[in-house]
């Protein structure tokens, strides 16, 4: 059964690390907000000092400068030391004023806390000494037995005494004897003595228990989870305690509490696990904090660890800059590579362009190259079709011509035989032949070139303006004009040449040219060259 329960206890304890464990990484960010949002915090507290100053200013009783003067110095105690016992030393002369015992006893009982918190062993010692706790009541009695366990655990501390540890654990039992053992002061306290003096297991489920019972406003959670850290420190458990005295640091920045040891704490912990940056970065932070503060105890603690981790700093600080060092020389030459490598790009991307620049010029030269090949190659082909046809045309004349001189000749030879001179003659005379065989030209050459471009006359018509176009009588295949034009098509642009082919005078063909390229459309210039890229 014990064997079963040690296990449940075991298991339990394994669940809280491990709840904890999830969490670090969270507490860890929020701390770094808190450290970021502090301005804020002393911020809210050197307010909450105004106010309490001009209520001072305002404050006319000794009694009522008492009680302010005691506010003063509660939020100052962990602030500002010198100004808390400055405060202090004003009640002191207050209580002397009005003869009041007590109110000097309160006042020797809170100024020995402060004595031995700055360092000042023996005037903290001469005002205990100085005070009859016997007339004490229960309040103040707790107070001193309080700052007995201040001056002895400091003091204690500072010079490494262990007579002066075994002291401060006796004040802190008569301190534990004579509070409310309900409050939560008495329950921090019970715990820290269970801590040094007990079971640090029991001492640790004690503080678990009040954790959850506070918040981070409130300035026992920042001990509690401190005391959890130094528990899971001997236990050799670095994740756990760096979330404790995480949380614990947290609480201290959010109640300006400058007299901490959290922060030191964390220093240590991030020193053990390698991290320097962060070691430097918090001790830092507690030196300054105890400097500004006063406290001699925590700055004495702090400066001795401070020279550590500042060495350790220092060398990875040297390190790095050797590093980067090297890293820039290393850029430097990269630098020159890279500056040399874009010059030589440079170059040749001014030489890619000049060449493609020439490239394209090339390839321009060549489209237009094809285009006057394939223009060529298109008027070589009608060449070839004008020639195959007129040629094929040519020799069907010819024979055609033949026979018909043959028969034109037998008829002459006929009639020259038979001694028909007068017929001969009245042959010889007509022209009828030559018109007929004229007629039968034109036919023919209106045919052939009909052949070639069928549609030469709609072409021809779409140059001129609407209403100026030229269309053959019924029955003709080409007119005048339009057989002008169709030599002109032909490459036959002279006049002289097409006078003679069609049988007219060169001034009646320079006026059909000219009425038809007064009917074109745009430029009248250029209307025969438009006239020869008719296509069929």
């Amino acid at each position: 059964m014990k064997n079963y329960i040690t296990l449940f206890v075991i298991l339990l304890l394994g669940r809280n690390a491990t709840v904890a464990q999830e969490s670090k990484e969270a507490v860890l960010h929020r701390l770094n907000q808190t450290i970021e949002q502090s301005a804020t915090y002393i911020q809210a507290k050197e307010q909450r000092i105004t106010s309490l100053k001009k209520a001072l200013k305002k404050a006319s009783q000794p009694t009522e400068k008492y009680d302010l003067h005691k506010q003063l110095y509660t939020e100052y105690r962990k602030f500002k030391v010198d100004s808390a016992v400055a405060y202090l030393l004003k009640n002191e002369q207050i209580a002397i004023a009005l003869n009041d015992a007590e109110k000097q006893d309160e006042t020797h009982i809170l100024l020995s806390k402060l004595y031995s918190v700055k360092g000042m062993y023996v005037e903290a010692l001469q005002l205990l000494k100085a005070i009859d706790k016997h007339r004490l009541p229960k309040k103040s009695l707790c107070e001193y037995y309080d700052s007995c366990y201040a001056l002895c655990s400091h003091y204690g501390q500072s010079i490494n005494n262990s007579a002066y540890l075994s002291a401060s654990n006796r004040y802190r039992d008569s301190l534990l004897l004579c509070i409310d053992k309900q409050s939560l002061t008495f329950k921090v306290n019970s715990a820290i003595d269970e801590f040094f003096t007990g079971d640090k297991n029991r001492a640790m489920q004690q503080f678990q228990q009040l954790l959850p019972q506070t918040t981070e406003e409130e300035p026992e959670r920042a001990i509690i989870a401190y005391y959890l850290g130094l528990v899971e420190r001997e236990k050799g458990n670095d994740d756990l305690q760096e979330y404790y005295f995480a949380l614990s640091a947290i609480a201290d920045i959010k109640n300006v509490i400058k007299d901490n040891a959290s922060l030191q704490s964390l220093a240590l912990t991030y020193y053990k696990r390698g991290n320097i940056s962060k070691a430097y970065q918090f001790i830092k932070m507690a030196i300054d904090d105890a400097a500004f503060c006063n406290v001699r105890h925590r700055a004495e603690e702090g400066a001795s660890f401070y020279s550590i981790i500042n060495t350790a700093y220092q060398e990875k600080e040297a390190k790095q800059k050797k590093e980067l060092q090297l890293y820039l020389v290393l850029i430097s030459v990269l630098s020159v590579a890279l500056i040399i490598a874009l010059v030589y790009v440079y170059k040749q991307v001014k030489r890619l362009i000049k060449i493609r620049k020439e490239l394209s010029y090339s390839n321009q030269q060549l489209e237009k190259l094809n285009t006057d090949l394939q223009l060529m190659n298109q008027n070589l082909e009608e060449a070839n079709l004008i020639k195959e046809e007129y040629i094929a045309h040519f020799f069907n004349l010819c024979s055609a011509y033949i026979d018909k001189i043959e028969n034109y000749r037998k008829l002459l030879y006929k009639k020259a035989s038979k001694h028909q001179f007068d017929d001969l003659t009245k042959v010889l005379k007509s022209t009828s032949v030559v018109e007929q065989e004229l007629e039968a030209l034109y036919k023919n050459f209106d045919t052939i070139f009909l052949n070639i471009y069928p549609h030469f006359v709609t072409h021809f018509n779409a140059l001129l303006e609407e209403g100026e176009q030229i269309f053959p009588k019924k029955g003709e295949l080409l007119n005048t004009e339009l057989r002008i034009f169709a030599l002109i098509r032909l490459g036959i642009t002279d006049s002289n040449k097409i006078a003679e082919f069609l049988r007219y005078s060169l001034r009646t063909v320079y006026n059909y040219r000219t009425k038809v390229r007064n009917k074109a459309k745009g430029e009248r210039d250029t209307f025969e060259e438009k006239v020869k890229k008719i296509r069929n």
